[in-house]
């Protein structure tokens, strides 16, 4: 029988078996910030233990980060005393620190691919949910604990029990407006939060074959929202051409040897999936949610669908929304483009391309903040920020930002945000905020309307 993608990397990486339990995994790059390793980092020091392998760590500060006058010392105790200690640790330590005000700075999982630290056929790991982003590569990326951390650290392996595979298959041509956002979301609120739960899940199919790597990195980040422990995309040209001549990638006749092995990361025909669901692109529209998980979503044409279910009217309840209800004319206060979801290149050329010539509305708070240095520096070379500013939005530093409420950029109690971010639980983005998730497109249209709109009925 033949292997699948997440097979063949998986059996790769494998040191040793514990006989019918779990299996050693080598761990090619550990990713770390602020947040999930300080402890690991002290029980390390506890034991009197070092770290292994500290040349295949990389850390980055992101989600204390201040997206304004990050020259300036952090005001927020809690989140300078993390930076610091981040930066400790890793001097401490021998390991590479890309911190605030870096030109390599940014979030974890937009810094890495971009500088090639992210390439196919690697096993990646962090202690951050996200981290399944990087499977857009090929690359079998996951989040970990802080004893995971801790386990990597001090042996550069994981002790790990084998997920059950998953393949989604996406195929034919998708409509005007629909972005790689709504195909996920799509995906979320057909299947379930829940449906990918114990497996690795393999995109497969022309429209993800079509997607730019940031396409498929959002894709791939939002695998973790279906319950999944990550998501794969095979690797093909369009993700060596990506790879090639990035800061940290191979370089010549090393970076041919590599895509030679890296064709060889795909699917064999033959193979078998534990799980498998198909769907139309045609089926597809610009989607919105409209409750307190991702799987609450809908096409931006249709209405709240009707439910009696106590949990789906709690998550009503919290939003002030009701049954039968279409999100369309709905006022909007606050519109966030960012987040390891929705924060790189692409992204905020689909947002200036909408926005340019037209004015945002009075009543929107409307921020736009890169996913990394790198970003802000291509949104400013290519034009984007004259644009952006011209228009009154506000142009941020790079940072996680307002997808969660761990640094100043928090939605306010009661308000409602349209966010390309990945999560829309209750407070996720601060105190009583209400999210609703959307494609990059959707937000822009709705900063500049005041207030959500069928984007479909505004596209050529």
């Amino acid at each position: 029988m033949g292997k699948t993608l997440f097979d063949k990397v998986w059996d790769k990486h494998v040191v040793d078996t514990i006989e019918n339990g779990p299996q050693i995994l080598y761990i090619d790059k550990h990713l770390i910030h602020e947040v999930t390793s300080p402890q690991a980092f002290n029980e390390l020091k506890e034991r009197g233990v070092s770290i292994a392998r500290p040349d295949k760590i990389v850390a980055t500060a992101d989600h204390n980060t201040p997206t304004v006058n990050q020259h300036l010392p952090i005001k927020d105790a809690l989140s300078r005393n993390q930076l610091e200690q981040l930066e400790k640790n890793c001097q401490e330590n021998d390991i590479t620190l890309y911190g605030l005000g870096h030109k390599y700075n940014g979030i974890v999982h937009v810094m890495a691919p971009e500088l090639g630290i992210t390439q196919p056929g690697m096993t990646m790991v962090c202690g951050d949910s996200h981290t399944s982003t990087h499977g857009a590569f090929g690359t079998i990326a996951f989040g970990i604990g802080t004893s995971q951390v801790a386990q990597v650290f001090a042996s550069q392996c994981l002790l790990i029990q084998k997920p059950k595979s998953l393949r989604v298959n996406v195929n034919g041509k998708l409509k005007k407006g629909v972005l790689p956002k709504d195909v996920i979301l799509y995906i979320i609120s057909k299947l379930g939060t829940n449906s990918g739960t114990g497996y690795f899940c393999e995109y497969a199919g022309n429209v993800f074959e079509e997607m730019s790597m940031e396409g498929r990195m959002t894709v791939c980040n939002m695998s973790i929202e279906m319950g999944a422990r990550g998501g794969m995309i095979a690797p093909d040209q369009t993700t060596f051409d990506y790879v090639e001549g990035r800061e940290f990638a191979p370089k010549g006749e090393e970076f041919q040897a590599k895509v030679n092995y890296w064709k060889t990361l795909k699917t064999d025909d033959d193979a078998v999936f534990d799980q498998e669901y198909s769907f139309d692109a045609e089926d597809i529209e610009p989607m919105v949610t409209y409750g307190t998980n991702p799987g609450m979503g809908i096409k931006i044409s249709e209405s709240i669908p009707q439910n009696n279910d106590e949990s789906f009217e709690k998550s009503l309840s919290y939003m002030n929304f009701k049954k039968g209800e279409s999100l369309v004319g709905k006022p909007i206060n606050y519109v966030f483009i960012g987040s390891c979801t929705n924060s790189r290149i692409e992204d905020f050329k689909v947002a200036a391309s909408f926005i340019k010539g037209k004015q945002k509305a009075e009543n929107v708070n409307a921020w736009l903040v890169p996913g990394s240095q790198q970003v802000a520096k291509q949104i400013k070379e290519e034009g984007l920020q004259e644009i952006f500013e011209a228009a009154g939005f506000e142009l941020r530093q790079p940072g996680c930002s307002a997808c969660l409420a761990m640094n100043d950029d928090k939605i306010p109690e009661g308000e409602y945000c349209v966010s390309t971010s990945n999560r829309n639980f209750e407070g996720r983005q601060g105190q009583g905020a209400r999210t609703i998730l959307a494609s990059p497109l959707v937000a822009a249209a709705t900063a500049v309307e005041g207030k959500i709109i069928n984007i479909t009925e505004h596209l050529n």
